[in-house]
């Protein structure tokens, strides 16, 4: 067992790591923050805290456990094995946790580098969305061995509802996959199923009120049935996000030969929001995109 943290450097200040790092602060961690646009570090130590750095490695000398939350691979790799990442200021036997949605192989090769330098490692993507990491009510998924996991689990537990070990190093990315593929057929359905009631005149919040309580609920509907009758995008979690998840995915299930032939097609339909301008629209403008082939 490792010695207990007190210090955290969280590194990626976006919609999800500003409240997350915030949950850590509140609860009385020593929390060193580095964000990409450091107004929004300094916003963040404003408003909880602790202190901001001018690069990952910085952020992270000292700290007993380093969580990420950046954008895509690329990303990851520049803040954690880059030239000022947060692994040439890490100690020996202190913790990286990374949270982005990233892939498997990218997990396994921070796994190796941690292991090389005497550092434990978790990849342990979430979910949840804004919403869930303001509430504290993330699902997270880990991979990597048990004894960082029950090291770093009582922190995670600041801002996770669920937080569940799946096996080794990228079993929590391949986790995060199934979750997406899931999501993708979900709001697909929901899309088509409120398009259906609309065109048949039927009142589209009693028709969801009525089958919500059966087997067709589920948490797409509940939180976003509102919005997509209402036509109300500006939020939630973007398309682009979507889409690179989703094209993670589909790489993934090419090596494995798994058939996610509505995956793929979900994926398409992402693309023509995105030619629609709706990039940085929720992932329930599936609806939209039906309204407008309704009309054409």
């Amino acid at each position: 067992m490792g010695k207990t943290i007190s210090t955290a450097a969280f590194i990626g200040l976006g919609v999800m790591g500003h409240p997350m790092a915030g949950h850590l602060a509140r609860a009385g961690l020593d929390v060193r923050v580095y964000n990409r646009t450091a107004a929004r570090a300094e916003a963040w130590v404003a408003e909880h805290g602790g202190s901001h750095h001018p690069t990952p490695r910085e952020a992270a000398s000292g700290a007993d456990l380093v969580l990420v939350c950046v954008g895509n691979d690329d990303d990851v790799r520049h803040v954690t094995t880059g030239e000022d990442g947060v692994l040439h200021g890490m100690a020996e036997g202190s913790l990286l946790v990374d949270h982005t949605t990233a892939s498997a192989d990218l997990a396994e090769e921070l796994d190796a580098a941690c292991r090389s330098r005497g550092v434990g490692f978790l990849d342990a993507p979430v979910s949840g969305g804004q919403q869930g990491a303001e509430n504290g009510a993330l699902t997270i998924m880990c991979g990597g061995a048990e004894s960082d996991f029950e090291r770093a689990r009582p922190i995670l537990d600041h801002y996770g509802r669920a937080v569940t070990l799946m096996g080794p190093a990228g079993s929590g990315q391949l986790t995060k996959m199934v979750n997406q593929i899931c999501i993708a057929g979900l709001v697909q359905g929901l899309a088509e199923g409120l398009h259906f009631a609309e065109q048949a005149g039927l009142d589209q919040q009693r028709v969801v009120d009525v089958i919500s309580k059966g087997a067709a609920g589920s948490w797409q509907m509940e939180n976003r049935h509102k919005t997509m009758i209402d036509d109300q995008y500006e939020h939630g979690f973007a398309v682009n996000w979507m889409r690179k998840d989703l094209g993670i995915c589909l790489e993934q299930a090419r090596r494995l030969q798994a058939r996610l032939p509505v995956t793929a097609l979900v994926d398409q339909f992402y693309a023509d929001v995105q030619v629609m301008g709706g990039g940085r629209w929720d992932t329930s403008s599936l609806l939209r995109r039906l309204r407008a082939v309704g009309r054409s």
